[in-house]
């Protein structure tokens, strides 16, 4: 005897499908991409080139306090704000380069001197964070013996 199972749909329409056509569908491979599957790998690291080259710009549009620095030193700034493998610290930094890189009608110190702090940190704080590397003995079985000092009695 076949049984028939009914799969609803959203719509008005039901389709039923027998068990053997179920397991013959959960053993297909899936034609679409998975989520996670169709995730990418993520864009390569910025070179640090590209942050240096954006330090100096932002430098000029702080100490010049002209339309031509201080709209390239955000137009640099705003792509890397999205970039994926940036950490928060170094996006905070551009965010302030964006926001702060405008003409003013006075370069007064208030004007310059966040712009300045940021583009100073800048390299330091968009560097990428290479894995650590492993002391080469601490492969090596840590020692056993030494004080029981839950029951000192029992060495």
């Amino acid at each position: 005897m076949d049984r028939t199972v009914c799969v609803t749909h959203p719509g008005p329409r039901r389709q039923g499908l027998s068990l053997p056509h179920l397991a013959l569908l959960a053993s297909l491979p899936f034609l679409g991409a998975s989520p996670l599957r169709a995730a990418s790998e993520p864009p390569p690291f910025p070179p640090s080139a590209d942050f240096r080259s954006l330090q100096l710009i932002t430098l000029a549009c702080s100490r010049e306090n002209t339309a031509e620095a201080c709209d390239k030193a955000r137009s640099l700034a705003n792509p890397l704000l999205d970039h994926p493998r940036l950490p928060a610290s170094c996006k905070d930094t551009l965010w302030t380069i964006r926001q702060r890189s405008v003409v003013a009608a006075s370069n007064s110190f208030e004007r310059r001197e966040p712009i300045d702090r940021a583009a100073r940190s800048l390299t330091a704080v968009c560097r990428q964070q290479l894995p650590a590397a492993k002391p080469a003995g601490s492969d090596a079985p840590k020692p056993q013996g030494g004080l029981n000092l839950i029951s000192p009695n029992q060495n």
